[in-house]
């Protein structure tokens, strides 16, 4: 180990499956956590965003994102004591499990001699998440492809629009499901038509969006493999796009795998907000809804 006594890492929220792209796709957010890791006695503060419901012991995905990056490195760690200030909502869709795992895998590299090239922690990241479409941004930034390949992860950038914004509506706590959870709602198998919908539209989101073609993306951001189950737990997710849709957003889906929903839009983004706010009310839902922009900037050490 090194020197280092203490590291900050910023890391973004982040959207995944972009309606098609299941497990594959996802962008980075402008919606950030901020992690403090030092050497001292073990302590775990949370501020913000799960300050009530995430745990501060190992069960903690940071500490586990932590304890990858040493085994890989071959070094028993030292104690640490740890500081999360979180601005990504849990359990939304909005890749906080992402941005946890991610921000403790970058701080455990601070204090390590060995260097980490960005294959191995992706690698390490996937690995602890399962799939890519959130830890892929969240490393990077922007939006990313990525996928696996034997026992290594993938992954390439795919343009976005600058003027491109994510109106996001993301309900209140009583509408909140695990990821694992909305898991277990989907088919264990497809049918060859909807494996063929999905990526074709797959196909056209990536081209659409990095030929700014925002008349492509209601088709594209369509999707058969993963939000009809998932409407079942989220019943007002199908009426929220349509009324995105209809206040001017370019296409809708579901955020990872939910409950928030995101349309995409380059103009009239408050119209769409509220709009998408209302048909959510209509179905009992409440919540709150904001525009962010994507950022191509990914996870970071600020201080070390």
């Amino acid at each position: 180990m090194n020197s280092v006594r203490r590291v900050t890492v910023r890391v973004p929220a982040t959207t995944a499956n972009i309606g098609p792209g299941f497990d594959c796709i996802g962008f980075a957010l402008d919606i950030w956590n901020e992690t403090t890791v030092e050497r001292a006695p073990f302590g775990f503060q949370i501020e913000g965003e799960g300050e009530a419901s995430l745990p501060r012991d190992s069960r903690n995905l940071v500490i586990t994102g932590l304890m990858s990056a040493f085994r890989a490195a071959g070094v028993k760690p030292d104690e640490f004591a740890y500081r999360c200030r979180n601005s990504v909502p849990v359990a939304s869709g909005l890749g906080s499990s992402s941005a946890a795992i991610v921000a403790g895998i970058l701080a455990g590299a601070s204090f390590l001699d060995r260097r980490f090239e960005m294959r191995e922690l992706l690698d390490l990241a996937a690995s602890i998440e399962g799939h890519p479409d959130n830890v892929a941004p969240a490393l990077l930034g922007g939006c990313q492809i990525g996928v696996k390949h034997g026992a290594h992860w993938y992954t390439d950038p795919v343009s976005l629009p600058p003027e491109l914004k994510a109106v996001i509506f993301v309900p209140d706590q009583s509408s909140k499901g695990s990821t694992m959870e909305t898991r277990l709602a989907l088919p264990a198998e497809v049918s060859r038509s909807d494996a063929v919908y999905n990526i074709g539209r797959a196909a056209l989101l990536v081209n659409a969006l990095a030929n700014r073609n925002f008349d492509a993306l209601k088709v594209a951001t369509e999707d058969r493999l993963h939000q009809p189950a998932r409407s079942s737990l989220f019943p007002y997710l199908n009426h929220v796009i349509k009324a995105a849709l209809a206040a001017g957003a370019h296409g809708g889906f579901l955020s990872g795998a939910g409950p928030s929903v995101i349309a995409l839009a380059s103009a009239r983004e408050m119209t769409v907000a509220y709009e998408m706010t209302e048909a959510a009310r209509l179905f009992g839902v409440a919540g709150k809804t904001r525009v962010v922009m994507p950022t191509i900037k990914g996870a970071h050490v600020v201080k070390a």
